[in-house]
């Protein structure tokens, strides 16, 4: 008998502690909406005590969700004959496409009183998992985009004359759809980007403006282009229509502003400059940046190699013949005497074959030029042709003749 009285007694003592815990209660209406209707999910947060804090309530956020809080504040409830205290929380989950949304378990922090001392006690409860599905009603299958709500009407406002433009005038169409039932955010853009030609067009940012009274979501979506006229040309601004889903007669409508025929008087503009492509644009930036690179990145790498082969072709051609008979005719040109043994030494050591100093014509030359010079003799200017014309034949001939070896054969004929 001791036995089962100790089971029982511990049970008794055990049930006022786990009746103490906070209590979290979920609540919900439905699971599934129409796109763009929201459904109610009620939590509700009950202590023995108080709570000193607020709870740390879950976002519920998640892609194609819209979540919104209808709703927050106090409430109490009697359990086992004790009034608990707490507070409730409405959220208003909007599907935003067809589709199931699925909402993981979240975690609610609640910071209450203990009920012997009034220390503040820290707990942790945990929602249930919840799955939201947006549902397309029968004969709206083809709405794209899906939009629902009890009323939709849209307005069309010009500030101008579309008939009677003239170069330099301008012209506003401000279309505005009003929404009820459903927010503006799911409307879908109003305005088409057509133009008319002689008219360059200047859309505004859309404004989009929410409200809500008693429950009942309603609101615009205004959008705006001005037109400014460039040059001569006619045409119509299109016709605006938006299909959705009447959730009061269950049926599919159509809300629609006309079009507007434009005149712009005088003669047509010049043809625009076509776009610039951006991304060819950057596309060659990029190439030729990375072209610069690999330049840079070749010349550092081939400096030096260059340098010394360019040092070396330098040193090759000064000491070559055909520079020492360069310079050797710029001094038969200029007629230098102070210049011409030294120029025509440096010639005569690289010049191949035979010294071109003994030479009859050319010692010649070089006798005759003397003796004008300083003897008093012929004329010093045909010394000079006959010096250069001696120098120019030996020089052809001597580059005719093969080049032999200075060296004597190795096996000398006897």
């Amino acid at each position: 008998m001791i036995r089962p009285l100790l089971a029982v007694l511990l049970i008794i003592l055990a049930s006022p502690v786990e009746a103490q815990e906070p209590i979290l209660r979920t609540e919900m209406e439905a699971t599934e909406a129409i796109p763009g209707q929201p459904v109610s999910l009620r939590l509700t947060i009950l202590v023995p005590t108080f709570m000193p804090e607020s709870p740390v309530w879950p976002s519920f956020e998640a892609p194609n969700l819209l979540v919104r809080i209808g709703s927050s504040g106090p409430t109490s409830q009697t359990i086992d004959g004790a009034t608990w205290s707490g507070v409730t929380r409405n959220y208003l989950l909007t599907p935003m496409v067809p589709g199931s949304i699925d909402l993981p378990a979240q975690q609610i922090a609640v910071t209450w009183a203990d009920p012997d001392t009034n220390a503040p006690l820290e707990t942790s409860l945990a929602t249930d998992p919840i799955t939201v599905t947006g549902t397309v009603p029968e004969g709206a299958e083809n709405l794209d985009p899906f939009v629902a709500a009890d009323e939709l009407t849209l307005e069309q406002v010009f500030d101008g004359t579309p008939a009677g433009m003239q170069p330099g005038d301008s012209l506003i169409r401000t279309i505005t759809a009003t929404i009820r039932g459903t927010s503006p955010i799911f409307l879908p853009p109003l305005l088409p980007s057509a133009t008319v030609d002689g008219l360059r067009a200047y859309p505004d940012e859309p404004v989009i403006v929410e409200s809500e009274d008693r429950g009942v979501i309603t609101g615009t979506r205004t959008e705006k282009i001005t037109y400014v006229a460039e040059g001569g040309g006619s045409g119509s601004l299109p016709a605006v229509s938006l299909d959705w889903y009447n959730l009061d007669t269950g049926k599919v409508d159509i809300a629609e502003v006309p079009a507007i025929s434009v005149l712009v008087e005088g003669s047509p503009a010049a043809p625009a400059a076509p776009p610039r492509d951006w991304r060819v644009l950057t596309a060659a930036v990029i190439g030729v940046g990375l072209l610069c690179a690999l330049l840079i990145f070749v010349i550092r790498r081939m400096r030096q190699p260059l340098a010394t082969w360019m040092a070396e072709r330098r040193a090759a051609h000064l000491a070559s013949e055909t520079y020492a008979w360069n310079a050797l005719s710029r001094v038969l040109r200029i007629r230098d005497h102070a210049a011409l043994r030294p120029a025509l030494d440096r010639w005569a050591a690289r010049s191949p074959g035979a010294d071109p100093r003994r030479d009859l014509r050319v010692a010649a030359a070089l006798t005759d030029l003397g003796a004008a010079r300083y003897g008093g003799g012929s004329d010093e200017a045909d010394g000079w042709k006959s010096l250069e014309k001696a120098l120019t034949e030996f020089r052809r001939l001597a580059r005719r003749r093969p080049m032999h070896s200075a060296l004597p054969p190795l096996n000398p004929s006897t």
